[in-house]
């Protein structure tokens, strides 16, 4: 049996590729059973429709800053969905204590960096900035504090002499393709 899973995005969904990918694999424990964004023309809403995933949009705007209100709306398409996992793949929100809790265990994101080394943003401007050697990407649990929550997994790429934010970006974003399905393979129930 495929666990039923809901990947949520805001924009391209490069990882939502990868895991979508994963997932159509005959041996692979889980399928998609939703994408889901808070912006209406997320690119990669159009790539899981022609693809035929189901999708959905609940905007956040919307809800004027409420943002339980918000997540309770999430939870509403993704309970309709079926899932019973969900995946962040460059979904650009802080979730509140409620979504979380209702999702505890159930709930991973991916992030670019070797945490707990650069929580946050501009992961890759402050790597450099820090002049580390090895950088990369983690999978991990999601909890109350951002990006700190149980690691599942991760990958490492060297940093180069000439690295920029752009060239450092593109092969953490090669690491995370491969990373994601591995480490929801491996966070999924078993049985």
């Amino acid at each position: 049996m495929k666990h039923p899973i809901a990947i949520l995005i805001s924009g391209r969904g490069s990882n939502m590729r990868a895991l979508a990918e994963a997932c159509a694999g005959e041996d692979y424990p889980a399928r998609v059973a939703l994408v889901l964004s808070n912006v209406k023309d997320a690119a990669g809403l159009a790539w899981a429709a022609e693809r035929g995933i189901p999708t959905a949009t609940v905007e956040h705007k919307a809800y004027g800053g409420d943002r339980e209100a918000f997540e309770r709306a999430l939870d509403r398409e993704i309970s309709a969905s079926g899932a019973s996992f969900v995946c962040l793949a460059g979904f650009m929100r802080v979730l509140t204590p409620w979504f979380i809790d209702t999702y505890r265990g159930r709930l991973i994101n991916i992030h670019p960096s070797l945490l707990p080394a650069f929580p946050g943003l501009h992961t890759h401007r402050r790597a450099l900035e820090a002049d580390v050697a090895v950088h990369g990407c983690t999978v991990h649990h999601v909890i109350a504090h951002v990006d700190a929550g149980e690691i599942i997994q991760q990958a490492s790429v060297p940093v180069l002499p000439d690295d920029t934010e752009d060239t450092l970006a593109a092969r953490v974003l090669v690491e995370e393709w491969r990373l994601y399905p591995e480490a929801l393979r491996r966070a999924l129930p078993k049985g």
